[in-house]
């Protein structure tokens, strides 16, 4: 598959899952905006009931007393008058009327002065039975009269004298928390709440137990609303699990959102896998091509110099040794090159064994550096060793450690700068219980952006048209991982045109 192509399919799923994304959070703000409304309109509607509810309770109150005064003082002059009908009884009152006839009959008047529907029926006996009739209406009526006057007075006392009593005196605080409870319930909202009762100067009369200002949970109802504006007083109501209430309308939508996360990093997997396939099938085209025109050249020369000591008309002592050497060293090349493809394959399927032995850092370093100080001098350069680690003794397997240091030689050579003699410098140094090896040159160095990736398998920095420069882009990977193998770490610093530094550092054993 092209990579315009993965790319286009990339942009059309996340445009997918970004607009799914946005579909969800959109509702999801739709349905906690509605219900964040619902609750406060529940809120005020129950404060608003409750505020009116006390009203009622305290006008009743006020009321009842003030029934009780005037019972009180009626009664007593209902005794000392003569006229049945100014006598007052509870909350009904029972007129007792004597008509002219004769005939005595009975009208209920209730406080509020209605007139009881269940008048008794009087006989009629003509006019005189009329007469004596509409004098009951007349007298019911000016008692319905009478008991008016008197609730305008309670009513005009009301609204006179009660707000100035103490709002202690006018709310009962213990039954306060059952009525807001009441009216909650009664618009389906029971989850816990604490309240506080506040002068027009935001003083606190009361609190209820564990009550705390939430700014934003605080719902507010004026209390006695006709009072005069300097003795208004305010219920404060605070939910403390009002978020968590308006968040439970969501829940059904936590498996959504869930299974949208799961697919959309399913999906950025499946992506990175795409593109890693990509590039490893790049490099894997890569590799083959450079390895058909490593393994190419000493093929072409084993097979050269085989037809030289076929051909029977050579006779030159010479030119039959040079065809023996040609065929040796390239056979070594060729085997060096299967080695290196064979030692990666090996660290894939875990079955490498190392044979971990004590050895001499110095000694190593030195052993090596006489093995490969010809060729550096055949590349025009100069090896030097500097070897100042006091502690040198290291655990490694000598075999895969000193490919390691050919590698981070060979490199050196590689890469150097053509037309200016190379420098190379080994060196050995302790840093705390670590051991520092060094491989230093002055070579073309590494750009920033690469220095990263130098360590991946199959990759190799672009050198441009170099042809002197063959490989697999498998040295350092094994370097990488033989260091890793053996408890160290391994860095480059390098600056590209200046030369590149690898430092390898080892734990030692002290002696």
């Amino acid at each position: 598959m092209r990579k315009s192509t993965i790319w286009l399919l990339a942009g059309v799923m996340v445009f997918a899952f970004i607009g799914l994304l946005y579909l969800q959070a959109n509702y999801i703000y739709i349905i906690i905006t509605n219900q964040e409304d619902q609750f406060k309109e529940s809120v005020k509607r129950s404060l608003y009931q409750v505020s009116h509810d006390l009203e009622i309770d305290e006008t009743t109150k006020y009321l009842n007393d003030q029934v009780f005064s005037f019972r009180k003082k009626y009664l007593r002059k209902g005794k000392q008058s003569s006229d049945p009908t100014r006598i007052i009884m509870n909350e009904q009152q029972r007129l007792p009327i004597n008509n002219p006839d004769g005939l005595s009959a009975k009208i209920n008047i209730n406080i509020n002065g209605e007139i009881d529907d269940q008048l008794p029926v009087l006989p009629s006996f003509g006019k005189s039975t009329v007469s004596a009739t509409s004098k009951v209406i007349q007298d019911a009526m000016d008692n319905y009269l009478y008991y008016q006057n008197l609730l305008d007075e309670v009513i005009k006392n009301v609204s006179k004298k009660a707000s100035d009593k103490p709002i202690e005196e006018r709310i009962d605080f213990k039954n306060l928390d059952n009525y807001i409870k009441t009216e909650l319930a009664n618009n389906n909202l029971t989850l816990p709440f604490t309240f506080a009762v506040l002068d027009n100067e935001k003083k606190v009369i009361y609190q209820s137990p564990n009550y705390s200002v939430v700014p934003q949970n605080v719902y507010s109802q004026i209390l006695f609303p006709r009072d005069p504006p300097n003795k208004l007083h305010t219920l404060q109501v605070v939910f403390p699990t009002q978020k968590k209430y308006v968040l439970n309308s969501i829940r059904f939508f936590v498996p959504s959102i869930v299974f949208t996360i799961v697919l959309l990093i399913v999906f950025i997997f499946t992506l990175y896998i795409e593109f890693r396939q990509k590039r490893l099938s790049e490099i894997k085209n890569d590799f083959i091509n450079n390895m058909t025109h490593e393994l190419k050249t000493p093929v072409a020369s084993i097979s050269l110099a085989a037809q030289t000591l076929n051909d029977t008309d050579v006779d030159s002592p010479q030119l039959m040794n040079y065809a023996k050497a040609v065929i040796s060293d390239e056979s070594k090349r060729l085997g060096f090159l299967v080695e290196k493809v064979l030692q990666m394959s090996l660290f894939e399927d875990g079955s490498t064994q190392f044979k971990i032995t004590e050895l001499d850092a110095n000694d190593l370093i030195a052993s090596i550096a006489n093995t490969f100080a010809l060729r550096v001098e055949k590349a025009g350069g100069t090896l030097d060793i500097e070897l100042e680690a006091m502690d040198s003794t290291i655990i490694v397997d000598k075999m895969h450690f000193t490919n390691v240091l050919f590698n981070l030689m060979e490199n050196a050579v590689k890469y150097r700068k053509e037309n200016v003699p190379l420098e190379l410098i080994a060196k050995t140094a302790n840093a705390g219980d670590k051991i520092l090896i060094t491989i230093q040159d002055n070579g073309i160095g590494i750009k920033k952006e690469n220095q990263k990736k130098i360590f991946d398998r199959f990759y190799r920095v672009h050198t441009g048209n170099r042809h002197d420069v063959k490989g697999f882009g498998l040295g350092l990977a094994y370097v990488k991982r033989i260091i890793t193998e053996l408890d160290g770490t391994i860095k480059v610093e390098s600056e590209y045109g200046q030369g590149t530094k690898f430092i390898i550092s080892l734990p030692y054993i002290q002696n």
